[in-house]
């Protein structure tokens, strides 16, 4: 066999070299881990943070502040106890509203996207209903419920209600056909295809019209207590606006959004709990 010529063994050294670099380059990239995603929010946070309190300086109080100001605002509220108390009566109605809102929407949402019938006679009513401005009821809604503590789960539940069943009724669509006649060829009754088959299968799509309801469920919170007795987080961000106390109108919208982000991880993990497979299907998007 004759040898190989000159260029040809220096092309071949530099293929195999490139392919041993490429090897080792993979092997350092799958060394390498990616940064955890608490690392990643809680430097995104100190950098807004950090923004804000450098550029808000130069802001005038009475149209805007900055965080160390809301902070000392923050602590002057619950050393008073003010804040404590407007959080206890705000979060009382958005609780009996939200779960009103679960116990009458999951199974709405079931019932529309299962049976043909009630989804031909209630489903464009629970798509006006979502797509309404549910604030322009509030006045109506003051006329029969008063001002007090009713009308505010009224408005928590009617913004709450619609997302959830929606949601469901979509999940309850999009169930594979074959999972259902499984249970027809057992000769299942409805209900128990319904319990059995649909509701795990839809439990994803509910868990994810919870979500957007928690969002939903804090902006008629305020709504209500703007609209009605100014009492609770809603009327501190009201009175301090009248007082031009920007700092301190700040200290509330913090807090709502900090409950917001709770609730949701709430949520999370009760689906991972009562759905894990989704998590596994679902893999990781790092």
């Amino acid at each position: 066999m004759s040898p190989l010529p000159r260029e040809e063994i220096t092309m071949v050294d530099l293929a195999s070299q490139n392919l041993s670099l490429d090897a080792s380059g993979r092997s350092r990239r799958a060394r390498r881990k990616p940064l955890p995603r608490w690392i990643i929010s809680t430097g995104t946070i100190v950098a807004l943070l950090v923004a804000w309190e450098i550029f808000g300086r130069d802001i005038n109080p009475v149209f805007g502040s900055y965080p160390s100001a809301i902070a000392v605002a923050g602590w002057e509220l619950v050393a008073s106890g003010e804040l404590v108390r407007a959080l206890a009566e705000s979060i009382q109605p958005f609780v009996l509203g939200y779960a009103m809102s679960v116990v009458v929407g999951v199974p709405l949402g079931l019932v529309l996207g299962r049976f043909r019938t009630v989804e031909a006679a209630l489903g464009l009513l629970v798509t006006g209903g979502y797509a309404m401005p549910l604030v322009a009821l509030v006045p109506l809604l003051v006329l029969w419920l008063g001002l007090g503590f009713w009308v505010k789960v009224a408005v928590i539940f009617l913004m709450c209600v619609f997302p959830i069943a929606i949601n469901t009724w979509l999940g309850v669509k999009v169930v594979p056909k074959p999972l259902i006649e499984v249970g027809r060829a057992f000769v299942a009754p409805d209900l128990v295809i319904l319990r059995r088959i649909v509701l795990p299968a839809t439990l994803p799509y509910i868990m994810a019209g919870l979500k957007l309801s928690v969002g939903r469920g804090v902006v008629a919170m305020v709504i209500a207590e703007f609209f009605t007795a100014i009492s609770g987080l809603g009327g501190i961000i009201i009175n301090a606006a009248n007082a031009f106390d920007t700092a301190r109108m700040f200290v509330p919208i913090v807090v709502l959004m900090v409950l917001a982000t709770l609730l949701n991880a709430l949520v999370g993990t009760i689906e991972r709990r009562v759905a894990p497979w989704q998590a596994e299907m679902a893999g990781n998007h790092d």
